[in-house]
């Protein structure tokens, strides 16, 4: 599990979460790291390279290798879900013999039989954003801890409820395949909203009546706009809609405003983007969760250069931290404004 690193506020969160990672040195350093040697090489492997939450992450990678003297490079592959592109760039930072390698996994368990490679060749591996499956498949994992940034967001939807037993929620997830980062947001939500969770590893097997349907969005807007309209067929009186990302809310709103339901339903979602806290502001997207993929790669990257060098890690599963962004705060939930947040957010 994630360490609990609950901060309200970035400022705060950049210098304390990397001293809570606890980077502590085992004397002397590795040859690799020395800089009359020639400076480190390390490999960047993200989803996708349009995706502003991977862009955001890449500069921020960027930028942190200039500041240590590494040598980056960078591959991303065409999709989210784009195992194969993912697989060929790995091998390729392996024949070039790098140092380390961050990856946000397109496939969490696919990918493992190629990192498990690379770490048979003395490489680093961390996962960022998207933990492998299983986690110990990589040195360690700089990333959201999806299921607080899930309860965070279902707490405030149930305190914000005129009557939060007698509510009818949709939940737009990413698909039926159950992936780590799809049934953490899904199961943090419900259970922030007082909903008892079933297997909490899978999403939809829950039997509460509260819950509406499950729907799978392929987190794209145009899917998250057509499974809205068939929850609003199926259930026309929807209070509450969850969605997996801001991307899908944004489809799903277009439905919601066509179907005149714009004032009687509540959107919930996490990411942080520029967008969805503009939306916030906007009054279509009752609450975030913010994420900060600039500090994966930031944390990632200082951690990683510390580990080559001959330090050593004490935690392998950092939480990156998540904040609440809402225009309408509730008292005893802690929480930040669509000002503070378009001052953090990226994209």
């Amino acid at each position: 599990m994630f360490s609990s690193k609950r901060t309200a506020g970035m400022p705060a969160l950049a210098t304390a979460a990397v001293l809570a990672l606890g980077l502590s040195g085992c004397g002397g350093s590795a040859d690799a790291g020395d800089s009359e040697t020639g400076s480190l090489r390390i490999g960047l492997v993200t989803k996708t390279e349009t995706n502003p939450f991977y862009v955001a992450m890449r500069e921020a990678a960027e930028e942190k290798a200039a500041e240590l003297e590494v040598e980056l490079q960078t591959f991303s592959g065409r999709e989210n879900n784009d195992n194969d592109s993912q697989v060929m760039a790995v091998e390729n930072l392996i024949s070039q013999g790098v140092d380390g390698i961050l990856i946000t996994p397109a496939d969490s368990a696919a990918i493992v039989p190629t990192i498990d490679q690379a770490r048979e060749a003395g490489i680093v591996v961390f996962a960022l954003d998207t933990p492998t499956q299983p986690e110990d498949a990589v040195d360690a994992t700089f990333a959201t801890d999806n299921f607080r940034a899930g309860q965070l967001i279902g707490e405030w939807a149930h305190a914000s409820a005129d009557n939060p037993d007698d509510v009818r929620i949709a939940l737009l997830d990413q698909d039926a395949n159950n992936t780590s980062v799809d049934v953490a947001r899904n199961q943090g939500f419900l259970d922030g909203f007082g909903i008892d969770l079933g297997d909490p590893s899978i999403n939809g097997d829950e039997d509460d009546p509260r819950i509406a349907g499950n729907y799978a969005t392929e987190s794209e807007r145009d899917e998250g706009r057509n499974q809205m309209e068939n929850a609003l067929q199926a259930n026309p009186e929807l209070d509450i809609v969850y969605s997996i990302n801001e991307v899908v809310a944004a489809g799903a709103y277009e439905a919601i405003l066509a179907a005149g339901r714009e004032d009687e339903i509540t959107m919930v979602s996490v990411d942080g983007g520029c967008p969805g806290v503009e939306a916030i502001a906007g009054g279509t997207l009752g609450a975030t969760a913010m994420q900060f993929p600039s500090e994966m790669a930031i944390q990632g990257m200082e951690a990683m250069v510390a580990l080559i060098g001959g330090e050593e890690l004490t935690e392998t599963q950092v939480d990156t931290g998540s904040a609440l962004i809402t225009d309408d705060p509730i008292d005893g939930i802690e929480s930040h404004d669509s000002e503070w947040g378009l001052e953090n957010c990226w994209g």
